[in-house]
């Protein structure tokens, strides 16, 4: 904890208990009492009236306090709601400050409102997520959240499924931004292998190593860096008929731009993505429900991965034996 951080924690701990020992100050804050014996006076030095009485301690004077963050109800809820979100979104180092920052917030709140707040929390819930950090993706994850703090070079072996070169490669990259999207996380970087931005799933990163070399942040990214894999590229128009409508719109697709309700029931649904293999086993999934219109490429695309199903499948013709 710095000298600042100490200060204000002083302040807020003789604020909340009106009386503290030295002792006390020194256990909570876990250093010793000269230490907080010359944080009192540098204290005092700045203008802070904090009075002293034997066996009782240091208290602040009375009427003096910091200026309070006021939250309504609504307010307070949706930041706890938010760190309980969180704690369970990041790795153990931001599980446990979400954790300390939702417990601060509850605790700073007068008391009619706590009780209104914990009431609420009791009743609104955010369901866990559908599939946890392994302990590789939670190390990548904490690696590289240093990485685009410190604007460091990263070097790691990356498996890509598709592409025009599928398979693993190693790439170099400058960290830009991290974003999760549906329970996975990605990497915004700019790829030195292919001398452009791209995104990357941390759970395909493997042998991640910090690189000497810092790069200047670009002061705006594209718009793919906020939602991954989607930029200029591909556009292509998907016809998804009555029965199936509902459930499009409920699991829509990374690349999914636009949406449109057509005169028979049906949803008529744009993407945007790179390359057509980025949607592939998507539309694959939806069977005889979805039809692409455009581009015609994807409409062979899916004809020939049909077929190559088809074949999967087709009864095996044994001779009969006379």
């Amino acid at each position: 904890m710095s000298h600042t951080d100490r200060l204000l924690a002083i302040v807020l701990e003789l604020q909340a208990h009106r009386w503290r020992r030295a002792e006390d100050l020194a256990r909570t804050l876990e250093t010793s009492k000269r230490t907080i014996y010359r944080d009192l006076v540098a204290l005092g030095q700045a203008g802070v009236p904090i009075v002293s009485t034997p066996g009782r301690g240091y208290a602040l004077v009375e009427g003096y306090f910091l200026p309070p963050v006021s939250f309504t109800a609504d307010e307070a809820t949706i930041l706890s709601l938010g760190a309980d979100v969180m704690a369970r979104s990041f790795d153990r180092q931001y599980q446990a400050a979400a954790q300390s920052a939702a417990s601060k917030i509850t605790a700073a709140l007068p008391e009619r409102l706590r009780e209104d707040v914990e009431d609420l929390r009791e009743r609104i819930r955010v369901g866990p997520e559908r599939v946890a950090l392994r302990p590789a993706v939670e190390a990548t994850l904490r690696t590289l959240r240093g990485a685009v703090v410190a604007c460091q070079r990263v070097r790691f072996h990356y498996y890509a499924r598709q592409g025009s070169e599928p398979g693993a490669s190693w790439r170099e990259a400058d960290p830009y931004a991290l974003t999760r999207i549906g329970g996975v996380w990605y990497l915004h970087a700019y790829c030195h292998l292919r001398r452009d931005h791209r995104n990357f799933r941390l759970d395909r990163i493997e042998g991640l190593t910090l690189l000497d070399q810092t790069f200047a942040r670009p002061t705006s990214l594209p718009v793919y860096a906020r939602r991954p894999e989607l930029g200029p590229g591909v556009e292509a128009r998907i016809l998804f008929d009555a029965q199936a409508a509902r459930w499009a719109r409920e699991a829509p697709s990374f690349f999914t731009i636009a949406e449109e309700d057509t005169t028979d029931g049906g949803l008529l649904v744009t993407l945007r993505m790179r390359q057509e293999e980025d949607v592939v086993q998507w539309l694959l999934g939806w069977g005889s429900h979805a039809r692409v219109l455009e581009p015609p490429s994807l409409r062979q695309r899916i004809a020939e991965e049909a077929a190559a199903l088809l074949s999967l499948y087709q009864p095996t013709c044994h001779p009969t034996s006379e």
